[in-house]
């Protein structure tokens, strides 16, 4: 028998074990935290614009989640002078498949927005650095089973929003 303080043995099935069991679940269920990732593609690219090969430099945000991608910035760039982008970027291989399909949207935005005849077409992705992005979410679940966020911290660049 179970004395109150003590450690004991519940009957298996008893009704105190399945409100203790239950209650763990529901206490479990109420609070969940999950960490939320984006990143932000720094590429150097060579590409065939005007059937010229020209390097560009181009800045992609994608949350993969969320089946998200934006180009942020293409820009023409000298790759031989260039020394690479901005410090506390981590460089990542060009073959990476995240990394491939970052390029492949720079040039299909490009070539929407762009009024020239010819396409611009990828070479080569010649550089590829990553800057992470983190959100820490907090989220509680009510009663009815709905989720509350409850906390949401930004990590980006070293920097911490709340």
């Amino acid at each position: 028998m179970a004395m109150v303080g003590n450690v004991g043995e519940s009957s298996k099935g008893s009704e105190i074990s399945l409100d203790l069991a239950k209650f763990a679940v529901d206490e479990h269920n109420k609070k969940e935290n999950a960490v939320v990732a984006g990143a932000v593609h720094h590429l150097t690219l060579e590409v065939i614009e005007a059937g010229k090969k020209k390097y560009y430099e181009a800045k992609v945000w994608v949350k993969r989640w969320m089946d998200f991608k934006e180009l942020q910035e293409f820009k023409h760039s000298d790759h031989e002078s260039s020394s690479g982008h901005a410090p506390g970027l981590k460089a990542v291989p060009a073959d990476d498949p995240a990394v491939k399909d970052a390029a492949d949207h720079v040039v299909e935005s490009i070539n929407q927005t762009c009024n020239s005849l010819t396409p611009y077409e990828l070479l080569e992705i010649l550089v590829a650095e990553v800057e992470e992005e983190k959100c820490n979410v907090e989220v509680h679940k009510n009663v009815e089973g709905r989720l509350l966020l409850k906390n949401m911290i930004f990590h980006l660049k070293g920097l911490t929003f709340h």
